[in-house]
């Protein structure tokens, strides 16, 4: 890979430098970092390109797939920022034109500050023993509750104990129960400590001990996947509100 990647956290946030000659051969790479940030649910991406240089335009697209994953799960606001002259010609060009672009660090921050908006999130750490299931629905109950949501207590509740039944019978480690409210979605995510993909859906069998996974969260979900994360992977959900 021609570039590198620089990730710090500055407490809010989650900044990724990218600097380098970004090349389509980069892009797939790129992708994947930057996925990965965005699994771990910051405030927001904030992505530095001051030191990134651009020749092929198409390489940019990298950006849209990312910013496409975002805005499906987890939400997270990402924006770039300081890139240097040939490379924002062409991000202000075609198809490009749209990304959240800013001249500056202080820029996005302000946009930040001006558009955010309430985020009601609830995160619980599970053990991966079978009371996690039950003890993940009764989150989820509550959680839809408390933010006014009684129409999606059922399917947020199943969901949520499919997830974690997921991890208790195939991936047997810590796990991390994450419920986010958006504007337009209601997220449930598990955090778990393995790399593996999950099974699609057709090869879960609907008598495994937890339920029928997730061939019951495809169908309830507005949409669903998985991402993976720093060490292991996210397996999400989305309902509409």
């Amino acid at each position: 890979m021609t570039i590198r990647c620089e990730t710090r956290d500055d407490g809010a946030n989650l900044v990724i430098a990218v600097i380098g000659e970004l090349r389509l051969t980069d892009t797939v790479p790129l992708r994947e970092r930057l996925l990965k940030c965005l699994a771990e649910q910051p405030g927001a991406l904030l992505v530095d390109l001051t030191g990134l240089h651009v020749e092929q335009a198409p390489s940019l697209a990298v950006f849209t797939a990312v910013l496409r994953q975002a805005a499906r799960w987890p939400g997270t606001p990402v924006l770039l920022y300081g890139p240097p002259a040939q490379t924002r010609r062409l991000l202000l060009a075609g198809a490009f034109r749209r990304l959240p672009l800013y001249d500056d660090r202080a820029g996005a921050i302000a946009h930040l500050h001006d558009e955010r908006r309430s985020r009601p999130s609830v995160i619980d750490q599970l053990l991966p023993v079978s009371g996690s299931a039950r003890h993940a629905r009764d989150v989820a109950t509550e959680a839809c509750l408390r933010w006014d949501l009684p129409h999606l207590v059922a399917p947020a509740s199943l969901i949520a104990t499919e997830l974690v039944a997921n991890v208790i019978d195939h991936v047997h480690t810590m796990m991390t129960l994450h419920l986010t409210l958006r504007p337009r979605y209601l997220h449930v995510a598990v955090r778990d400590g393995s790399p593996v993909p999950p099974d699609p859906p057709g090869k879960i069998r609907p008598e495994t001990a937890g339920g029928r996974g997730l061939l019951l969260v495809g169908e309830l979900a507005h949409s669903w996947g998985w991402l993976p994360s720093k060490d292991g992977k996210v397996v999400w959900a989305s309902l509409r509100r």
